[in-house]
């Protein structure tokens, strides 16, 4: 069985904000599958789906962000999934729109969801999907960053990086994180002059 979890914060305020990422990346994957995230269990909005053989319990925490590892706490100890069949999408405000990294495993960074679930879980060792949000050498003020929503051309970037997330999500759960990264994990050339 995966866990497939996206961080973000519940409430409308919320819904379109840069550190929202994670939640509209599930729902998009819910919507893609067909199914809707309705059930609540393990303090999460949540759905189990049957994919190719394996359950996938697609989940969006409502513990807000900072507390996001009691949610996936509960879903690993309710479920008993090993930490690496969770998957955990998040927005990085160190990756520019457009882009997204996949790691097996890794540190939180400064990342406040990221450090709860490595904290209530006590290991690094699962993989992600880290969504880009913008570039922090731009920002003066990063709570306000994350909370703000996405310029207007800026969300076109915002749906490619989605539709290729979900691609390697795809590729993730069928066990080929190897090649997601390969493909995945290319940085954009900048534009030239």
């Amino acid at each position: 069985m995966w866990a497939v979890v996206g961080l973000g914060n519940p409430g409308r305020s919320y819904s379109e904000t840069r550190h929202n990422v994670g939640f509209i990346f599930i729902k998009r994957v819910a919507k893609g599958w067909k199914v809707r995230l309705r059930r609540r269990i393990f303090s999460s909005k949540a759905v189990q789906v049957e994919r190719k053989g394996d359950k996938v319990l697609l989940s969006l925490p409502q513990t807000y962000m900072n507390r996001s590892g009691l949610a996936v706490k509960q879903i690993m100890e309710g479920r008993g999934i090993h930490p690496e069949n969770l998957i955990v999408v998040f927005d990085d405000l160190d990756i520019p729109v457009g882009d997204l990294r996949i790691r097996k495993e890794g540190s939180a960074g400064t990342h406040k969801g990221m450090c709860s679930i490595i904290e209530e879980l006590g290991t690094h060792k699962f993989p992600r999907i880290r969504i880009g949000i913008g570039s922090s050498a731009l920002v003066d003020d990063a709570t306000e960053f994350v909370l703000s929503s996405f310029e207007k051309a800026e969300k076109l970037l915002l749906e490619e990086s989605l539709r290729k997330a979900q691609e390697a999500l795809e590729m993730m759960l069928d066990g080929e994180i190897e090649r997601a990264m390969s493909i995945y994990n290319q940085r954009k050339k900048p534009l030239e002059d």
